[in-house]
């Protein structure tokens, strides 16, 4: 399955319909598997239940799956009757009615299982430009469990209002700035927290409400869970939570109606969470934008080649003009015209391959370096001489 490729939905539910690991859990045991897969925190770096290999999968595509997984499971557990793709565009269209400019040139389409591919892309990325989002720093979107909570209330009331979001949007902000304004030194981590959760806020924009306010917006079960989740995250910072935050987080919980075991292993998981997966939040790296571009940008060009691999063999073999110049490439570097020739010769290869696409949009040639970094990997050995082979 590919998240990025059109018809991943439709593979992905007839696994679903195969393995029942997903649908038989509680909603407890969900939950619980969503926070562990770094959904509930903004930063996804497993899928749900390891339901599929995502060795090669962007962030991006975890957080795709993981959204629709979760959609996926509450539409069976609340309204097992009715059909799951149309439910959830009708969900999606009732929200957005209210923000016309988000989804407006989707919702006119029919309903289909390549309109809610559509949707969820929307969704997940804050950017649609490929340069401008390879700058972004953030690249999920910390609050999309939100959707997920209003799904829920959407299937449990038939209807839903923008203004539940809007509260569930400012309670959570309500809450998370006093635990990092309790603070009397922010770090990098807590200064990037903040910037995250600005750039996640969909429906509300500094609509503040105080503590009290804050308290009265969350009804539910779940909601209360969440809450004091992402207050964990922001209490958060080197691996350790201070006696004053122990304090903050107690009192929360005991107001949200949580008992103490529930606190305690919200404070167990985050931790863990974070001990686990440092390497790979994004919250933690401090490197300067052009590096944050070309780590991005390269991730993403790895993963195109790999998934095109054969392809790419055939039509590079074929052209024997670029196969000298990408070999000149390796022991010096190419003249203003023979750079030329080959990016216009791997243009003319990216046409004839869908997914290459991309490289065929505005400022896309800026990424043919690293796609030639990538291409020997696909030769025979004989072309690179400093290989090693593996055993």
């Amino acid at each position: 399955m590919n998240p990025s490729a059109n018809g991943w939905i439709n593979k992905l539910l007839k696994t679903l319909e195969a393995n029942k690991t997903i649908e038989n859990a509680s909603s407890n045991a969900f939950y619980l598997s969503l926070r562990e897969s770094g959904f509930i925190y903004g930063n996804n770096v497993i899928i749900i239940e390891n339901l599929f290999d995502k060795s090669d999968f962007s962030n991006e595509e975890i957080c795709k799956t993981n959204l629709f997984l979760a959609l996926y499971f509450s539409h069976k557990k609340l309204d097992n009757s009715g059909n799951f793709i149309d439910s959830i565009i009708e969900f999606y269209t009732e929200i957005e009615e209210y923000k016309t400019s988000y989804f407006k040139e989707l919702l006119g389409e029919k309903k289909s299982a390549g309109l809610l591919e559509k949707i969820i892309h929307k969704r997940v990325l804050i950017e649609d430009n490929l340069i401008s989002k390879s700058f972004n720093y953030f690249i999920t979107n910390a609050l999309l469990y939100i959707d997920v909570l209003a799904y829920k209330h959407y299937l449990k009331n038939k209807t839903i209002t923008v203004n539940y979001i809007k509260n569930l949007e400012s309670a959570l902000e309500t809450i998370v700035l006093c635990v990092l304004n309790a603070k009397q030194t922010k770090s990098e981590y807590d200064t990037s927290l903040i910037k995250l959760f600005e750039q996640s806020l969909r429906y509300q924009k500094k609509y503040n409400s105080t503590y009290n306010q804050a308290i009265s917006f969350i009804n539910s079960e779940f909601e209360a869970q969440y809450i004091i989740d992402m207050a964990c995250m922001a209490t958060w910072t080197d691996a350790s939570i201070d006696e004053k935050e122990h304090g903050f987080l107690n009192q929360l919980g005991a107001d949200l109606q949580l008992d103490q075991q529930t606190i305690n292993e919200a404070k167990a998981s985050i931790t863990n969470f974070f001990h686990t997966y440092k390497d790979q939040i994004v919250l933690f790296e401090s490197k300067n934008i052009v590096k944050t571009f070309y780590d991005n940008s390269s991730k993403m060009v790895s993963k195109l080649i790999s998934r095109n691999s054969k392809r790419l063999q055939k039509e590079l073999s074929e052209s024997k003009e670029l196969m000298l110049l990408i070999s000149k490439s390796t022991v010096r570097d190419l003249n203003e015209e023979e750079q030329k020739k080959v990016q216009e010769q791997l243009l003319d290869i990216f046409k004839s391959i869908p997914s290459l696409a991309i490289f065929m949009l505005p400022g896309g040639a800026l990424l043919l370096p690293l796609v030639i970094k990538f291409i020997p990997k696909l030769l025979p050995s004989s072309f690179d001489e400093n290989r090693i082979e593996k055993d």
